[in-house]
């Protein structure tokens, strides 16, 4: 019988001889042989230490038994990976013993042990991080023994389920019946993020057909980047558009304190069908719609879909022109959202025809009024003519 284990090399005199035995496993082995026994015990990631019983003279050629290592078997199982960083230890041993030290666990986590008959459990209060390497070891007083298993990251369609509800989604999220997850209990939000509660997303009213295109519940998608930016921006982070360590504090934190969205969501759509326009979504709501500007031949404005990553009230904008020659225009009201291709004020004797090389231009009032609702992280949608 093999199942998963260590090597173990017992050496053994017999009537036949001075034989040596080699197991090789990936778990526990049992073999019986003319001359020779051994019993091995399960001891993955960690050294087991088995005592064989001394043979009675004239049994040779009878299997032996040897005595059991401290720990028999581990939860969760050593070289694990993707564990649940609130899931419990368990250790069962081979006999129970009150007296014996705890095991050490690294790195350190409050946490409480509990002894019941031959189990030890010990329960962290509030959980280990993501990808993170936790190590078990046994003190060696009847048998040492050390074993590892690797935690998992936290789930992307838990992150959007605090989004959505922080108000940084133009989607609502509801958990399931029985699915809420207790804020004041230290260690719910971290397993919520190991495993997602069950529940609902439901879009808001109000949005262009078009936005939904861009939303995958627990997949990477511009709506969730977006999301990310918008709220790195209202808590002074710095934009990375995708999930970091430092995002996950910030929203666990925020979730918390119900810290929700400031600026509302926003959606943008930038049509190069002529005459051309600027279409602002808010919250539900179509808050904007003029005449406006996209790139010449030679500069056209990308079609597709971005994120608001840099604004300014104003900014002289310099660069240079199809000809050769170099520009440095005061503009105003700035929202760039692809490159160098940003929403903004341009004087112009006439609007909603291709003027700009790249950029999305608007008269001075259309883009004021714009302006405060561009806000990080707003997508935009460049739509071919």
């Amino acid at each position: 019988m093999v199942t998963r284990g260590f090597v173990v090399l017992r050496r053994q005199r017999g009537g036949s001889g001075r034989k040596t035995v080699a197991l090789i496993g990936a778990g526990a082995v049992a073999v019986a042989a003319a001359g020779a026994g051994v019993v091995l015990l399960t001891a993955a990631h960690g050294q087991g230490r088995s005592t064989g019983a001394t043979t009675p003279a004239g049994t040779a050629g009878q299997a032996q038994q040897a005595v059991p290592t401290r720990v028999i078997s581990a939860s969760p199982a050593p070289g694990a990976q993707g564990v649940s960083g609130v899931a419990p230890i368990r250790l069962t041993l081979a006999a129970p013993d009150p007296g014996a030290p705890l095991p050490r666990i690294s790195p350190a986590v409050p946490g409480s042990w509990r002894r019941a008959g031959d189990t030890l459990t010990f329960t962290p209060a509030g959980g280990f991080g993501p990808h993170t390497r936790v190590t078990v070891s046994v003190p060696p007083s009847d048998g040492s023994w050390t074993g590892s298993y690797t935690t998992g990251g936290y789930s992307l369609l838990r992150l959007q389920q605090l989004l959505a509800q922080l108000g940084y989604l133009p989607l609502t999220w509801a958990a399931d019946p029985g699915g809420m997850v207790t804020l004041d209990d230290p260690a719910s939000p971290i397993a919520a993020a190991y495993t997602p509660p069950a529940g609902t997303f439901s879009w808001d009213r109000g949005y262009p057909l078009t936005l939904s295109r861009f939303w995958r519940p627990g997949q990477v998608n511009l709506v969730t980047t977006g999301a990310i930016m918008a709220f790195e921006s209202q808590h002074d982070m710095t934009m990375h558009q995708s999930v970091s360590p430092a995002l996950w504090t910030a929203v666990l934190r925020a979730a918390g304190q119900r810290q929700t969205n400031r600026s509302g969501y926003t959606y943008a759509i930038a049509s190069k069908t002529l005459p051309e326009t600027l279409t602002i979504w808010h919250d539900g709501h179509r808050v904007f719609r003029g005449y406006a500007n996209t790139g010449i031949g030679v500069a056209p404005t990308a079609a597709g879909t971005y994120p608001v990553y840099l604004r300014y009230y104003f900014q002289i904008m310099k660069g240079t022109n199809p000809d050769g020659s170099h520009y440095a225009d005061p503009v105003y009201y700035v929202s760039y959202f692809n490159g160098g291709e940003a929403v903004h004020y341009f004087p112009r004797g006439s609007y909603g025809w291709p003027q700009s090389l790249g950029c999305v231009e608007l008269p001075y009032s259309a883009a004021a009024k714009a302006w405060p609702y561009l806000t990080y992280g707003s997508l935009v949608t460049v739509t071919p003519a």
